[in-house]
């Protein structure tokens, strides 16, 4: 009986210690906003690189909030957080050169902003300064460039165009303001399903991409050219025709011009360059094309608000008709913009207009929304 007993005894301890197994194998995290893998790793007493192989994740540099991670526990760490985070290590201490804003640096050296933010007690995101010393928390010192950045790509390697296989016209500099021009003096709209409240489609049959009826959906995959980074990469957006109904009451006014719907096109932690086109058929004059747009570039979040992307060079739009087109402008983020571009046409035919939108850095929410287009004959 008393072997019966300890017999027993063992198999509900061997029972508990797999048990206990078990349930740390399975431990998952949900990322919150301001995280990175360095700061996750470090709190469940495990490693970056043994998080990225257990989650397949290419660029340890990019998780995003509500993703679910799998916490590795082989090796004898992780799988519990720690009751008290550990406090942050010192890390890197980076000079600010001209030039440099905090989203840049965050980007550099794959470090959140929030996350420099409180680790140098910035009160405002927007405002560094050239020799102000920064902590760059858990990094290793990143080389120093030789020479200040420049918006100029210095690579060959242009990005691929989709749907279609001819890559994108040279990129040169943007312009500094928008080209104002007076409102059209007469005429009607000439664009079809200008406010977009008249239905989408899947082309190709990919429900990530809403377009509106009578209007094409063109973008670039590939190196950007503007650095040389795992995330200087163009991806596919995502489009959706988005109504009152899904939209907070608070942004319905900034994000819809006119009807019940607007256009958004976003991707998250990911360059984008894209244009939305239609063809009108024109004859010999002047016309006027005018859009509407709300660039929702946002970097980090402070306390729930957006912290606005603070490099000009982070977002730029120019506007096409046929083989023209306006340049490169830099709207203003996180407010309504209104964009117009005059140009004349000399033969009677069908032109393609509408514009082009690039973000080039791998912002939190590279998000774009675009409502009331028009295009009006003025001479």
């Amino acid at each position: 009986m008393k072997h019966k007993l300890t017999y027993l005894l063992l198999l509900l301890w061997l029972g508990l210690v797999l048990g206990v197994g078990t349930a740390v194998a399975d431990t998952t995290y949900t990322v919150q906003r301001g995280d990175t893998l360095a700061a996750i790793a470090r709190r469940y007493g495990t490693t970056v690189q043994a998080i990225a192989q257990a989650n397949n994740i290419v660029n340890p540099n990019l998780i995003y909030p509500n993703q679910v991670l799998v916490i590795p526990t082989s090796g004898g760490g992780g799988g519990t957080p720690s009751p008290t985070p550990p406090p942050v290590s010192t890390g890197t201490v980076h000079v600010v050169q001209a030039g440099e804003t905090l989203m840049r640096i965050s980007v550099r050296y794959g470090v959140a902003v929030q996350v420099l933010v409180q680790a140098n007690n910035i009160s405002n995101p927007n405002v560094i300064y050239v020799g102000q010393r920064l902590t760059i928390p858990g990094t290793a010192p990143a080389p120093v460039p030789t020479s200040p950045p420049t918006a100029v790509p210095t690579t060959t390697a242009v990005p691929t165009v989709n749907p279609t296989a001819v890559p994108p016209t040279p990129l040169p500099l943007p312009t500094a303001t928008p080209i104002v021009l007076p409102p059209p003096a007469s005429g009607g709209n000439l664009l079809p399903n200008a406010s977009f409240e008249g239905g989408w489609y899947h082309p190709s049959g990919v429900p990530e991409l809403q377009i509106p009826n009578s209007w094409r959906f063109e973008w670039d995959t590939g190196p950007t050219g503007f650095g040389s980074d795992p995330w200087d990469v163009y991806n596919r957006p995502e489009v959706r025709v988005l109504s009152r109904d899904y939209l907070p009451a608070s942004e319905q006014s900034l994000f819809i011009w006119d009807g019940n719907q607007t256009v958004k096109a976003f991707k998250g932690n990911s360059p984008l360059s894209f244009r939305l086109l239609t063809e009108v058929a024109l004859a010999p004059g002047t016309y006027l094309l005018e859009i509407n747009i709300f660039p929702d570039l946002v970097m980090g979040y402070a306390n729930g608000q957006k912290i606005w992307a603070d490099d000009p060079l982070a977002g730029e739009v120019r506007l096409v008709a046929g083989g023209q087109n306006s340049g490169w402008v830099l709207p203003q983020f996180g407010q309504r913009n209104t964009l117009r571009y005059q140009f004349t046409v000399g033969q009677a035919g069908t032109v393609t207009v509408g514009a082009q939108v690039r973000g080039r850095f791998a912002l939190e929410n590279n998000g774009w929304f675009l409502d009331k287009w028009s295009l009006v004959r003025v001479n």
